[in-house]
This record gives C-alpha cells, structure tokens and sequence, in this order.
C-alpha cells in the first residue's frame, strides 16, 4: 500500500513547498501537481532526484479531471512509487477525490494519509 497525501489550499508555491518539506529523498516519490506553476519551481531535475513529477491542467479532479487524474494516476501506479502526493488547487470536492481514491481499484494500491491543508 502507497502512502497517499492530499495536500491543499494556498498557492501552488505553498502546496509545491509543503510537499517539498515531506519528502524522503531514498524513497521513490510519485507527485501530481494540478494546474500550471507560479513559476517558482522547487522539486529538484528529475535526472537527480527520486521524484516522478507529473502536472495536469486544472479542474476539479473528481469532476472534469477525472479522467485525466485516473490516466496519470494508473501510469504513476506501474512504476510502483513508495510515497504518493496529489496537489489539489481547490479543495471545494476533496471528500469526493477521496471517495474516488479509496474505492477499487485504486483501495489496494493506495493508504491515504491525513490531508496536508494548508491556509
């Protein structure tokens, strides 16, 4: 089971950061980031570290992304990370993503852990 952290609010810096500050640099760590950067990139290359990035465009991912949050999400699974985070820009339906997260297929992959809220 993949330890799975949904972080949410602020500006995609803080969420980006906060994750930043939870990584474990010997773990393999899979990350989606929902909607386009600040501009202030704090993950380090990918060739370096042990952080599989993946951004997708915006939109409730319960809603209009789930497709998009589904495909990325099965492909990130295959690679078998140790630690999971998914970056939600508006945490309006977080209970439903959840909901999604821990129904099957995705409930015997994925431990979801406290949500990473941030103001």
């Amino acid at each position: 089971m993949i330890p799975t952290t949904l972080v949410t609010g602020s500006s995609s810096f803080h969420r980006d950061t906060a994750i930043l500050s939870q990584l474990d640099p010997a773990l393999h760590t899979a990350i989606i980031l929902e909607g386009l950067s600040d501009g202030r990139d704090v993950f380090p290359s990918p060739d370096v570290s042990r952080i599989q990035l993946h951004r997708i465009a915006a939109g409730c991912m319960c809603c209009t992304g789930n497709l998009v949050m589904r495909v990325t999400l099965n492909r990130l699974l295959r690679s078998k990370p140790d630690r999971l985070f998914i970056s939600v820009a508006n945490d309006l339906h977080l209970a439903q993503l959840r909901d999604v997260l821990m129904a099957p297929p995705y409930d015997q992959y994925l431990n979801l852990t406290d949500d990473l809220r941030l103001p």
